[in-house]
Formats: C-alpha cells, sequence, structure tokens
C-alpha cells in the first residue's frame, strides 16, 4: 500500500469529510465519535460553502482535539487534503461527483470511505475502483450494514445447514419520503443530470443496502457473479427516478429479488429473508436483528454488534485488518445499479393506484406494502403478483 499511511501508522489519523450537510451530519457525529477514542482527528471540512459555527457545534459538539484546533474549511478537495496532510478522506457528497473526488484523493495517496452508491454508472464504478487500485490506497464503500456481526453468523448457519438448502433470497423495503425528500438537492430523484448520470432510485440509494446484503448473504458480491438482472420500475410521485420498484437478480447459485417503496402505507423496517428447504431467516439489518425460524425448532431471535466501517478502515491502516467493503466486493450491486440505469425511463403509475397523505406531505400506494412483502416472500416480481400497474420487467444479462 502506497498511501499516505501504511500499517503502523501514528494514532491519531487527520481525516477530511467532504459533503458535511445532510448525511454528512451523521459521518460528523461518527468522527466525533472516534476522536473521543483517539483514532482520527477531524482534519478539515470540505463545502462550497463552509459550515457555520452553530452548524457544526451541532453535528461535532465542542471542537476539542488534542491540540484545540479547529477544523480547517474550504471548497477545493484537493487543496484541502494537501494542507491539512489528511490519511483518510471521507466523501459524502452528490453521487454524480463520487469518482471524480475519489481519484483526487487517491493521487495524493488519501485512503477513503466512500458513501454509497460507488458511482451512478458501471464504468464510473470501473473508473473509480480502478484508479484507486492503482494508486495503491485503500477503498472503504460505505454500505454500514456489511459491517453488522449478523452476516458471518447467518453464512456459518447457512454453511451447517441450519435451513436445509437454500433455496432463494428475497429482500423487503417499504419506506415513506415525503415531497421535500425530493427537493432537498437538485439531483435528488434525478436519472441524470445536466447529461451527467445520477440515478437515484428506491433501490440505488435509500434502499440500496437491502440489495447489496441480500447479494452479500447469498454470496454474489462480485460483477462476474451477476449472470441476469430483471428490473420493474415505477414511480408515484413526480420525479424522474423509481420510487417502487424491483428487481431479481440470477447467479449461478439461484436468484435474489429485492422490492421496494419510498411510498409505504405504514412504513416499517427493511429486512432480507433467506429461504431455505427447511426454514427462514430474517435479518433486520438496521437493528442487527435476525429471527431464525426453522423445521422441528421454536424460533429464535439475535441481536449482534457491528463495525463501524471508517472504524474498521483505521484498523485496515494502523493494524492490517481486512477491509470489509472493498470496491470489489460492491461489483454485483453496481451491475444492479447498471440495470436500473439502462432500463427504460420509470412507468408513471395511475392516479387510481396512489394517494397523497395530506397530513405527511407524500404520496402512497395503495397495498404496496403487502406487495413488497410477497415479492420477498416468493422471489417474485410485482407484475407476477397480479399488480394491474405493473410493466412486463426488463432482463438485461450480467
Amino acid at each position: 500500500m502506497s498511501g499516505r499511511n501504511t500499517p503502523g501508522g501514528e494514532l491519531p489519523l487527520p481525516v477530511v469529510l467532504a459533503g458535511a450537510r445532510g448525511h454528512g451530519r451523521w459521518h460528523l457525529g461518527n468522527i466525533r465519535r472516534l476522536q473521543d477514542k483517539g483514532l482520527v482527528r477531524l482534519a478539515g471540512i470540505c463545502e462550497p460553502n463552509p459550515l457555520t459555527p452553530a452548524e457544526l457545534k451541532a453535528a461535532f459538539g465542542d471542537f476539542a482535539d488534542s491540540g484545540g484546533r479547529s477544523p480547517e474549511q474550504a471548497a477545493d478537495f484537493g487543496a484541502l487534503l494537501d494542507s491539512t496532510a489528511a490519511a483518510i478522506a471521507v466523501i459524502c457528497t452528490p453521487i454524480p461527483t463520487h469518482t471524480d473526488l475519489a481519484l483526487v484523493a487517491a493521487a495524493r495517496g488519501v485512503h477513503l470511505l466512500l458513501e454509497k452508491p460507488p458511482a451512478p454508472s458501471y464504468a464510473e464504478f470501473r473508473r473509480m475502483a480502478d484508479g484507486v487500485a492503482a494508486a495503491g490506497v485503500a477503498c472503504q464503500i460505505g454500505f454500514q450494514s456489511l459491517g453488522s456481526h449478523a452476516l458471518p453468523a447467518i453464512r456459518e448457519m447457512i454453511a451447517a445447514g441450519v435451513l436445509g438448502t437454500v433455496t432463494g433470497i428475497g429482500a423487503a423495503g417499504a419506506w415513506a419520503r415525503d415531497e421535500a425528500y425530493y427537493r432537498r438537492a437538485a439531483w435528488a430523484g434525478k436519472r441524470r443530470l445536466n447529461g451527467v448520470d445520477v440515478i437515484d432510485g428506491a433501490l440505488t440509494n435509500p434502499l440500496a443496502h437491502a440489495v447489496v446484503t441480500a447479494l452479500a448473504l447469498h454470496g454474489a458480491t462480485r460483477a462476474e457473479d451477476v449472470a441476469a438482472i430483471e428490473t420493474e420500475l415505477l414511480r408515484a410521485n413526480d420525479i424522474e427516478s423509481d420510487d417502487t420498484s424491483c428487481v431479481r437478480v440470477t447467479t449461478p447459485w439461484g436468484r435474489v429479488a429485492v422490492a421496494a417503496t419510498l411510498c409505504a402505507e405504514r412504513p416499517g423496517e427493511p429486512y432480507v429473508l433467506v429461504h431455505g428447504s427447511g426454514g427462514r431467516i430474517t435479518f433486520w439489518y438496521k437493528l442487527d436483528r435476525v429471527l431464525v425460524q426453522r423445521t422441528g425448532h421454536g424460533p429464535e431471535e439475535i441481536e449482534y454488534g457491528r463495525t463501524d466501517l471508517l472504524e474498521n478502515l483505521v484498523a485496515h491502516l494502523t493494524d492490517g485488518d481486512e477491509l470489509l467493503v472493498a470496491p470489489d466486493s460492491t461489483g454485483a450491486f453496481m451491475k444492479v445499479v447498471e440495470a436500473i440505469r439502462r432500463a427504460p425511463d420509470p412507468v408513471a403509475l395511475p392516479a387510481g393506484a396512489w394517494e397523497t397523505v395530506a397530513a405527511e406531505n407524500r404520496r402512497i400506494v395503495r397495498g404496496i406494502d403487502g406487495l413488497v412483502a410477497t415479492a420477498a416472500d416468493t422471489l417474485a416480481l410485482y407484475s407476477e403478483l397480479g399488480a394491474s400497474w405493473a410493466p412486463p420487467n426488463e432482463v438485461s444479462s450480467g
């Protein structure tokens, strides 16, 4: 590894955060947590408009690094990496900017935590991943659910035959997003903006964890693991991208089906469902909670811990720990993103299929909660479940 910090580097490691508003506020809080543990130091924040002292205090608390230094703020990412001698860059910026910013950091030997989705197209993903590899820096992709200790535990159960023969994996996400969600940024809810791919849809951004976690439990993480992808993309909201969609991935070992909506009637926790000939495992990936149901046994519920991805990146750089989410382990997910990118534009649901909940300023699709759950349960697409508004599925090869 040729970055600024290799195994054995001294702590705390200086970190620059690009994109400190929106979801970036979560990263500020997490960096503060790790700073208090002596692992990192917030050295800089890259934003077109600097955070005000009040914003920084609200997200980060009173600044108290060992040297009493406040983070440097600048709009020029490369210059900020240079002036702070950053060891790690956390990139939490609009999706179309990910590849270019990652390569700016890699060219300077700065290691990366890159927010999901890593890129809006497979070509951009490969440009990022190949460039990072050539630079010899570490790159962690920010799929936090893949840090859950439930994943290796479920894999061990599968390998031990707890479920008998695995027959497929489903995932369901029934969430709600109001009108303001699609007005939060110029790229929100867009497939393209000014001729550049964005692909900000239900399966590629807010519920991307459902897709990547289901693929990981299936053992299909690399691009070459994907044989075919079927998509059904729809929208109730007045946006370009999908807000109600499903995808089915075929691999040499079976099928993975993921159904999602941002127009749920009663929003709930998303989950992944492992189907077996002798039982099933439900994994609520945001809660690290697992329910094991198998023939001849009572139900067993287990809660697991989770390894933070930035903390894992620090351990990789200082102690040689294995990265949990290296770029190539998201190749299969990026094949799904590419299939969605190349699919026809989402179909607008007929007016009779949805309604507006005025009190919450959002649209709901009638009956979608049950459809999402049934799709995960049967590995079927919406059109196969009899949804009158679902178009024929679009099939692409891996």
